[in-house]
């Protein structure tokens, strides 16, 4: 059963005790991470998206256009800075392009 807390909480406050309590912060990490790829790359990336994954700090984004990814590999580095600051937190620390 279900401890019930006296105490006026906020609701982010309830709800990231609930995140904690379930350990669901790694699913919505993943989930946060797609979101910021989609809104930091645009369209004409995302076109080429076919997969974004993460895997214990590490980034893999599949892409179908060869030329695409040897171009995104040279600002690797940059991407990643630009993940992590739209995300709040270090989350990712390598970035995989396939």
């Amino acid at each position: 059963m279900i401890k019930r807390n006296r105490n006026n909480l906020s609701l982010k406050e309830v709800l990231n005790e609930f995140i904690s309590t379930n350990r669901l912060q790694g699913g919505i990490d993943k989930v946060d991470v797609k979101e910021a790829w989609v809104k930091l790359m645009g369209k004409g990336v995302n076109n080429y998206t076919t997969a974004v994954e993460l895997r214990n700090e590490t980034l893999y984004v599949s892409l179908s256009s060869s030329v695409l990814r040897e171009e995104l590999s040279h600002g690797r580095s940059k991407i990643i800075t630009m993940l992590n600051e739209e995300l709040g937190k270090d989350l990712v620390k390598q970035l995989v392009l396939r």
